[in-house]
């Protein structure tokens, strides 16, 4: 789910974005969090790994029962900087933002918000929903070249699939590219999001040139017989032009790669900068609710912040 993000999940310093690596398995624990009514798993960012490409945040959220009247109830809250990318396994949940957007997700599709200059939105029941709601929420970083245009809302109910090796799995391209698919869903900088429901033994093809890392939704997988569990990043380097993944029970992981991401940035609760002053201008306009992030048409409570750690006394977390 959306946020937030703060300095127990990776420092506010430029200079702790993390330099991609020759191919490894570099195994980060995430943490657990409680957001809104659900139970995340966070396992980007991280200390010394703030991005892989431009994805720079990873909520595996549930999986967890929810009902008409109370699921995520993530109130209205800002963002800038980034995009927000919903995917669900099971359940169904409702989008509303500050452009009047209203959609109710399900699993296989997906919504995709770019927050461009400042967006506001909210994460609610659906008013019909009952069972079990589990998924992911990733951010990217948008470059410059979009980071202060407008936002946007867009849902794909169709998205490309493919049969994995043997068919031992199917990929599906939630955004950017991917062997010989393209997602329609818009991307800033080159990237690719992949869900892999795999059965068995796989071989996924990667670019050499771009950086990659895995996140397990459900089972387990291995890389070169190291094992990777739900609640960890593991990082995958660069310069890899296949990857075996070593699967013994049913597994849906998430693929995140990209070309490294060539700006550093300053990530805290729910905005991506460049430096500190961004994010306290972010933060002012929030405080005293001026225009720039708009409003959202939700029953549920707006999200308040407290100052970022660098304005309070002390100079605490």
């Amino acid at each position: 789910m959306s946020g937030p993000v703060s300095t127990v999940d990776a420092p506010d310093d430029r200079a702790d974005t993390g330099h991609p690596a020759p191919p490894c398995l570099e195994v980060t624990e995430g943490r657990e969090a409680t957001v809104g009514g659900l139970r995340v798993r966070r396992s980007l960012p991280r200390r010394g790994r703030r991005t892989v490409g431009a994805w720079c945040f990873a909520d595996h959220m549930g999986p967890a029962d929810v009902t008409e009247n109370g699921g995520p109830d993530i109130g209205p809250h800002p963002h800038i900087g980034l995009q927000t990318v919903t995917w669900l396994l099971d359940g169904q949940m409702l989008h509303r933002d500050s452009l009047g957007s209203e959609q109710v997700i399900k699993p296989g599709q997906l919504n995709l918000m770019t927050s461009g200059h400042a967006v506001s939105h909210a994460e609610e029941d659906t008013g019909h929903y009952r069972g079990v709601l589990e998924g992911i929420q990733l951010w990217t970083a948008l470059p410059e070249s979009t980071r202060h245009g407008a936002a946007d809302f867009e849902h794909h109910t169709e998205l490309p699939k493919a049969d994995l090796d043997g068919g031992t799995g199917v990929a599906t391209v939630l955004i950017g590219d991917f062997a010989d698919l393209a997602s329609p869903a818009r991307h800033d900088t080159p990237l690719v999001g992949v869900d892999l429901d795999l059965r068995g033994p796989a071989t996924v093809p990667l670019r050499p040139d771009w950086e990659y890392a895995l996140v397990v939704l459900r089972g387990a997988v291995a890389v070169n017989g190291q094992p990777l569990e739900p609640g960890r990043l593991g990082y995958l380097g660069e310069g890899r032009d296949e990857l075996p993944l070593e699967v013994r029970e049913p597994t849906r992981v998430m693929l995140l790669g990209g070309e490294p991401f060539p700006e550093p940035i300053v990530m805290w609760w729910n905005f991506v900068g460049r430096d500190r002053a961004e994010i306290d201008a972010a933060y002012d306009s929030w405080a005293r609710m001026d225009d720039r992030f708009g409003r959202v048409e939700s029953s549920l409570p707006l999200i308040p912040a407290k100052p970022p750690h660098w304005r309070r006394p002390g100079n605490g977390d």
